[in-house]
C-alpha cells in the first residue's frame, strides 16, 4: 500500500531533473498541488485502463512497465528511473492508461493531478514542450528506443547456488568484458548491506552496470540484492542439482515478474547431473545462459547482454526460400558478428536452432543440404486425410540432426514460433525437446500433419507469425537483425491457370514431386499477415534477399537462394549496419 508523505515545497520539485529549469514561482504553485507519496516494491501505480487524472514524476526508485503478453500475464518493456515523468501519454492525450507501471523497488513519487499541471504549465511553457517531444520520440520510435538507454537493467544480482562458485570473481570477469565494451561497472559485495538506498542510486547513476554478489541464503544482504537488482542471475553448476525450492520465499519485483536468468558454469571434467531444464524450472527462470571455464566468447556474450550490446537474429519461414539464412549467417560470420539470441518459424526456426546449436558455416551447408536438398524430406506422399504427406521422414531427419537436444541446453537462448490451432494463437517454443518444437513449427497446414501438444493442435508458426521479430524484442534488449524471405509471392502463376486434374499432372510431370497444391499451401501459410511495417518496428537491421524466382517448394535451388541471401546481407552491412552492430 502506498504510503503518503509530507508536502513537498519548490525547492523538492527542483531537484526532478524534468522540472529542474521551471521558475521558482511555477514550483511554489505546483507543490500546493503535489501528493508525494512512497510505492513498495511490487506495487503498481496504475493498470491499463484506468483514468490518467494525475502525471506523476520519479523522485526515487525504480518503475518498470509492463504490457499484457500473449498469454495474458504481464510482459516487461522498460524501466523508469529516477527524474523521468510517468504516465504522461495518457495524462497529456486524455486517454486511459494503456499499460501496467509497478514498483521495481521502494519507490518515492510524485503525483500532479491536471489543476496543478495546468498551472505550472502556465507559467513554465517549455515544460509542455519537453513532454510533447518525449511523447513523439516514444510514438515514433520501437520499445527499446523508445524508452532509452535508461530504460535497460543496469542492476544484476549474481546469486551462487553452490559455495564453490565464486561470485566476485566471476563478476570480476564480467566487469572486464564490461570495459572492453566501453561500459563502466562497479561490483558490489556484503559490504556494502548497511548502505542507504541514496547510495545504491547513486552507483546506478554513475556506472552503467552495478553487479551486484551473493550466496543464496536467508540473509539481509540476500534480500537486499533481490530488492534492488533489476535483474536476478542465478550461478549454478551442473555437476549439482537444484534444491526445491531454490531460493527462499520473497517478494521482490524481479522474482514476481520473472526477470531471473540462469547462468550454468560448465567446468572440464565435472560429471553431469543436471542440466538448464533442471535449473531454469527450479529458478523459475525466463533464460539460460552457459558459461563454459576459460570461453571468452561466453563471458563477451554474457557482459553484451548486461550492457544491452547483444545481437539477436530472426529468420522467417518461407519453405526452400530459407535457404537464403544461410547465406546471412555467412556473411554475419565473416563481418565478425557473434550472434547472441536466435529465433524464427517453420524453416526458419530450423536454420535458427542450427545456429543455436553451435552449428559453424561448413557444418550448416552439410546438415541442411543432406537433410532438404540431396533428397527431398516433404515426398513420403499418402492419401490425404489430414495432410498431403506422412511426415515420418521430416521426423527421422529432425531426429537425426538435433537428437534428444533440449532448449534450454543450447549454446544462446532460442525460440521458435507454432500455431495454436485450440486459440488462434502463437506458441513460443522457448523449452522442452527441440525436435518437437521444430516439428510443430514446420507442420504446413495439408502438407505435414499437425503435432498434437499437450492436447493441442499444432501446425506451422507461420500462419500466425512469420517473422517474429516481435518476439525476439522481449528476449533480449540489444539489436535484432530480421532476415526475412516471404514478402515476395513466390508462386509460378502458370501453374494456377486452368490446371489439369491430378492424373493430368501426374502424366506430365511424374510424381516425384507433389503438384502445385503444394505450393498454394506454403504460400497460403507463410503470407504476411498484418501490416508487414508492424512486424519491422522491431527490427534494426532488416534484410530482404533478392530471391523472386525462387519458389518455395524448390528444394534444389540451394546455390541460388544461398548467394541471395548472402548478397543481401553483405549490402545492408555496407550501408552502415555493420558498425551499428558492432558499436551498438
Amino acid at each position: 500500500m502506498a504510503t503518503t508523505s509530507p508536502i513537498l515545497n519548490a525547492e523538492d520539485l527542483a531537484e526532478i531533473s524534468i522540472l529542474a529549469d521551471a521558475p521558482k514561482g511555477a514550483l511554489k504553485a505546483a507543490a500546493k498541488q503535489v501528493e508525494w507519496f512512497s510505492l513498495p516494491g511490487g506495487r503498481a501505480l496504475f493498470h491499463p485502463g484506468e483514468v490518467a487524472d494525475s502525471i506523476y514524476f520519479l523522485r526515487s526508485g525504480v518503475l518498470g512497465v509492463f504490457n499484457a503478453g500473449a498469454d495474458g500475464k504481464p510482459e516487461f518493456v522498460g524501466h523508469i528511473r529516477t527524474g523521468e515523468p510517468v504516465g504522461e501519454m495518457a495524462f497529456l492525450g486524455g486517454a486511459p492508461h494503456t499499460a501496467s507501471v509497478f514498483a521495481m523497488r521502494d519507490s518515492e513519487i510524485v503525483r500532479l493531478p491536471r489543476a496543478g499541471f495546468e498551472k505550472l504549465i502556465k507559467r513554465h511553457p517549455t515544460l509542455m514542450r519537453s513532454l510533447a517531444q518525449m511523447m513523439v520520440t516514444r510514438m515514433r520510435l520501437n520499445r527499446r528506443e523508445a524508452f532509452g538507454a535508461r530504460s535497460e537493467p543496469k542492476v544484476f544480482a549474481l546469486l551462487a547456488t553452490s559455495p564453490t562458485i565464486n561470485c566476485q570473481h566471476i563478476a570480476g570477469q564480467l566487469a572486464d568484458a564490461l570495459g572492453q565494451l566501453g561500459r563502466s561497472s562497479v561490483i558490489v559485495g556484503p559490504e556494502a548491506e548497511d548502505s542507504p538506498s541514496e547510495w545504491f542510486d547513486q552507483l546506478e547513476q554513475s556506472h552503467d552496470v552495478v553487479l551486484l554478489h551473493a550466496p543464496v541464503a536467508d540473509t539481509h544482504w540476500f534480500r537486499l540484492c533481490l530488492r534492488q537488482a533489476d535483474r536476478l542471475w542465478i550461478l549454478a553448476r551442473p555437476d549439482a542439482r537444484p534444491s526445491e525450492p531454490l531460493l527462499p520465499p520473497d517478494r521482490s519485483p524481479a522474482r514476481m515478474f520473472r526477470l531471473i536468468d540462469v547462468i550454468l558454469l560448465h567446468n572440464q571434467g565435472e560429471r553431469a547431473v543436471s542440466d538448464g531444464c533442471d535449473w531454469k524450472r527450479a529458478a523459475n527462470a525466463e533464460r539460460v545462459f552457459h558459461w563454459h571455464q576459460g570461453s571468452k566468447n561466453d563471458v563477451a556474450s554474457i557482459a553484451r547482454t548486461a550492457a544491452g550490446r547483444s545481437v539477436g537474429l530472426v529468420l522467417s519461414g518461407g519453405g526452400a526460400r530459407c535457404y537464403a539464412h544461410i547465406g546471412a549467417i555467412r556473411a554475419l560470420n565473416e563481418a565478425g558478428i557473434t550472434i547472441d539470441f536466435a529465433g524464427g518459424t517453420s524453416m526458419g526456426g530450423i536454420i535458427a536452432a542450427g545456429l543455436a546449436l553451435g552449428w559453424d558455416d561448413d557444418t550448416m551447408e552439410a546438415n541442411i543440404c543432406e537433410a532438404f536438398v540431396h533428397s527431398n524430406p516433404l515426398n513420403d506422399y499418402t492419401l490425404p486425410v489430414v495432410a498431403l504427406t506422412k511426415g515420418l521422414k521430416v521426423n527421422r531427419r529432425l531426429k537425426r540432426f538435433f537428437g534428444d537436444t533440449r532448449i534450454e541446453n543450447l549454446a544462446m537462448p532460442f525460440f521458435c514460433i507454432s500455431s495454436n490451432l485450440a486459440d488462434g494463437c502463437a506458441t513460443i517454443h522457448r523449452e522442452g525437446l527441440l525436435r518437437d518444437a521444430l516439428r510443430a513449427s514446420i507442420a504446413l497446414p495439408g502438407i505435414l500433419p499437425p503435432l498434437v501438444m499437450n492436447g493441442a493442435v499444432h501446425v506451422d508458426g507461420a500462419v500466425v507469425n512469420n517473422f517474429p521479430v516481435d518476439v525476439m524484442a522481449h528476449l533480449h534488449r540489444g539489436l535484432t537483425v530480421g532476415v526475412d524471405v516471404a514478402r515476395q509471392k513466390g508462386l509460378n502463376a502458370e501453374d494456377f491457370i486452368n490446371p489439369p486434374g491430378f492424373f493430368g499432372w501426374a502424366l506430365q510431370h511424374g510424381l516425384s514431386e507433389a503438384p502445385p497444391i503444394a505450393s498454394l499451401l506454403m504460400r497460403t501459410a507463410t503470407i504476411s499477415h498484418g501490416d508487414p511495417a508492424t512486424a519491422r518496428q522491431n527490427v534494426d537491421v532488416l534484410v530482404l534477399p533478392d530471391i523472386e524466382g525462387i519458389e518455395l517448394r524448390d528444394w534444389k535451388a540451394y546455390d541460388a537462394a544461398v548467394e541471395a541471401g548472402y548478397r543481401g546481407m553483405v549490402e545492408v552491412l555496407k550501408n552502415g549496419a555493420l558498425e551499428r552492430l558492432k558499436t551498438g
